[in-house]
């Protein structure tokens, strides 16, 4: 008799027997899917009531009309616009008024009284010396004091009448 038939034999029955074994006990798990079956799902939430909006015509009876701008926004105000404070566009730009103030830290002051320069680090970790009235931040942000702990400026903001508002800002030694 040939070895490797005898070994086909052992192994084609061992897989016989291991798909009786399969078949067998079956009716516990069938009991269970029944059971299953027979069990009630979950009450559904009922659907949310829809609520019903009033419809609004809008009919020109001397009334404005709310999407079109005002009498007050269509003259032109000559004192915001004129009077106040405006970014000076000719000068050149310096480097830090490209970051943002708040991507900027202080990092240190060198020298004292009136000649004292601020040391402020910008995001790339560039160190920068910066002296009074220098320009830094993205709202044209004017150094108005240095001190041994901080840096006070003045930023301009658009105030959105086509005029401008000085906001004070300050950075704080270490701060970021």
């Amino acid at each position: 008799m040939n070895p490797g038939r005898g070994l086909r034999i052992a192994a084609l029955c061992g897989a016989l027997i291991a798909l009786a074994g399969c078949t067998r006990g079956m009716s516990d798990l069938r009991t269970w899917v029944a059971k299953e079956k027979q069990k009630k799902g979950a009450p559904i939430e009922p659907l949310p009531v829809i609520r019903t909006f009033e419809t609004f015509e809008y009919k020109d009876q001397g009334d404005r009309d709310p999407f079109s701008p005002s009498s007050a926004e269509l003259q032109p105000s000559t004192n915001t616009a004129s009077t106040g404070p405006r970014p000076d566009e000719n000068r050149p730009k310096e480097p830090l008024e490209m970051f943002a103030l708040d991507s900027l830290k202080m990092v240190g002051t060198i020298g004292t009284g009136a000649g004292m320069e601020v040391l402020i680090k910008d995001p790339g970790g560039v160190i920068h010396r910066v002296h009074k009235n220098e320009y830094m931040g993205q709202n044209y942000g004017r150094i108005t004091a240095i001190s041994d702990d901080h840096v006070d400026l003045v930023e301009l903001i658009s105030n959105g009448n086509g005029g401008w508002m000085e906001r004070p800002a300050s950075i704080a030694l270490g701060e970021k």
